[in-house]
């Protein structure tokens, strides 16, 4: 976010400093392992809708002016009990937008995706405008994107603290020195809860994790089926287990299909969390995965952690900073927000520059969990 935010800001002309803790494309918070869900029919809430369609523009505009291919729309699936949030959300996000849609028996879905084997019971809605973004290569294009626009980012040089001075700036702190500045973008992912302490914004850092499995390939399912060409991402409810979710095979046929539960993860610190995944993990998401994927045999090609940022409502924390208004704020993004990137980075470039924004981010006020 902090990226798309510097992007923003140089291209309207602002004196940018950027200071990343790492470098672009690092796998040590929440924005790396290959893939991110992009979806509009959204069952988080109907609100987010919005802002979903301006960041698909934003992605389409950031391949333009970086070079790179980082969204690809292979449709989705959103599978469950037909009274499941997932299913239920979906419908209502898609029915009151105008979204284009279709509802499909767990028959139908056998049919249409071969891949998969819903329960009898289960219902799915299946969306177009859906697919998946590439992390990793997008936060490198921000940064290159907002260096090429004039932006100075210092990489490996955190921040450890800022303060607001005397007459209304700010000056952040770091191992090398203290920089000054009128505005100040924070957006520090895991390690909000150090620099954005003084709010006592109830944030929960969470280890989560992610598998790529190896299919049984067979004749009526071979490698192609598993492609973004016939498979698309998907998520799945999990009978009150969270959810399951997932992707189609993107790096040829000995790299895997990549799943993941979404659910509460055990807590933790960006600093203590304990980056090694147990193979009684890996299996937990294989059994779950089989009720989906009987064919879904082969070998474990990669298991890996990825870090939550979650707040007790599951919506961001998005706005200026209640007791500074030079100061935006941005995290708590509850492991959902990598799609937003585009438009959570005008966002804070209008915080930082105008005070406010046209979109509508009442459902993020950093202050509600004081109220």
């Amino acid at each position: 976010m902090g990226g798309a935010a510097a992007m923003e800001l140089a291209g309207r002309g602002a004196s940018v400093l950027g200071l990343e803790r790492f470098r672009p494309g690092h796998d040590r918070g929440s924005a790396h392992g290959g893939t991110r869900l992009v979806r509009q029919s959204y069952f988080e809430g109907s609100a987010y809708v919005p802002l979903l369609r301006r960041a698909y523009a934003g992605w389409r505009e950031l391949e333009e002016a970086s070079g790179q291919e980082l969204l690809t729309l292979c449709g989705g699936i959103y599978l469950g009990d037909p009274a499941s949030e997932v299913v239920t959300g979906s419908l209502s996000s898609a029915r009151e937008h105008g979204l284009p849609h279709e509802v499909l028996t767990a028959e139908e879905v056998r049919q249409r995706i071969p891949t998969m084997a819903p329960a009898s019971h289960a219902v799915g809605v299946l969306e177009a405008a859906a697919g998946y973004v590439r992390p990793e290569r997008t936060t490198r294009a921000t940064v290159e994107v907002a260096r090429r626009r004039g932006a100075e980012i210092h990489l490996e040089e955190p921040a450890l603290g800022w303060t607001v001075t005397p007459g209304g700036g700010v000056e952040v702190r770091t191992a090398a020195g203290t920089y000054g500045a009128d505005r100040l973008v924070l957006s520090p992912g895991a390690w909000a809860p150090g620099l954005l302490a003084d709010l006592e914004i109830p944030l929960r850092v969470e280890r989560q994790i992610f598998c790529w499995f190896t299919p049984d390939f067979t004749a009526q399912l071979p490698y192609e089926a598993y492609t973004d060409a016939e498979h698309p991402v998907y998520v799945e409810s999990t009978d009150g287990n969270g959810t399951m979710y997932g992707f189609p095979m993107i790096d040829g046929p000995a790299g895997g299909l990549k799943l993941a539960y979404f659910r509460n993860g055990v807590e933790t610190t960006a600093e203590t969390v304990d980056r090694t995944v147990r193979p009684e993990e890996v299996e937990e998401v294989r059994a779950r995965a089989l009720q989906l994927f009987p064919q879904l045999t082969g070998p474990v090609v990669d298991a890996r952690t990825c870090l939550y940022t979650t707040t007790p409502d599951e919506h961001f924390v998005l706005g200026p900073h209640p007791l500074h208004p030079q100061v935006a704020i941005a995290c708590g993004f509850s492991g959902h927000g990598f799609k937003f990137v585009p438009v959570v980075g005008e966002i804070l470039a209008d915080l930082a520059v105008l005070g406010r924004t046209d979109h509508e981010i009442g459902l993020f006020d950093p202050t509600r969990f004081a109220r």
